[in-house]
């Protein structure tokens, strides 16, 4: 066994140590993924960003897959968590601009964790679409509750109603996200301002 490969069993390269060296990796194939989706996706890069070889990557999560895997269970647990942190409160409006201030803040600088949970060039089976699968489906269903109370207060009993505006909940959220994309320099809070404001605008008596 070569003298680097003695060292990353224990610390890693250049003296850090072992759950650190995970740590770089891992944040680097984040960016890399979400940059370029599963299908195109580099190891070759997620090492070079990271400043380490690739056969690396491979001894610590296996396979390009099990680094994706691992990426995405931590993206997909930060994403739930917030999620579920923002429904406790009032089950009025606010619980909108609640979700997605914590969604902003929880993505601010990691807007790749969203496009991990929601990659469109995974493949249609096996174990990485099924634990994304996993994650969306909780997101989904965290988002239907949230519209479901908020119309129990209201005069809306339609269930295509709630129907309706559930889907247009998750097309909100998922075009908020795709805009910032296309303005990085925008802030977490400058985003939940952004929205407060334009919800205030839509209300009555606006």
């Amino acid at each position: 066994m070569g003298k680097q490969e003695a060292g990353t069993r224990g610390v890693g390269t250049k003296g850090m140590p072992r759950k650190e060296r995970e740590q770089l990796i891992l944040d680097a194939a984040a960016d890399e993924f979400g940059r370029k989706g599963y299908a195109r996706g580099s190891t070759a890069r997620v090492a070079a960003r990271a400043g380490i070889t690739k056969p690396l990557i491979y001894e610590y999560f296996g396979s390009k897959d099990g680094l994706y895997l691992t990426c995405l269970k931590q993206a997909g647990t930060r994403l739930v968590a917030a999620v579920e942190d923002a429904g406790e409160g009032p089950s009025d409006i606010t619980r909108a601009a609640r979700t997605l201030a914590a969604l902003f803040h929880t993505l601010e600088s990691r807007l790749h964790d969203w496009e991990l949970v929601y990659d469109a060039t995974l493949p249609a089976e096996g174990e990485l679409h099924a634990a994304a699968t996993v994650y969306r489906r909780e997101l989904n269903r965290l988002g239907a509750d949230g519209v479901g109370e908020f119309l129990r207060s209201s005069p809306a009993d339609d269930p295509l109603d709630a129907d309706l505006a559930t889907h247009l909940w998750y097309g909100t959220v998922s075009a908020a996200v795709a805009w910032w994309r296309h303005h990085p320099e925008q802030s977490a809070a400058q985003m939940t301002a952004r929205f407060e404001r334009i919800v205030a605008r839509l209300g009555p008596g606006s």
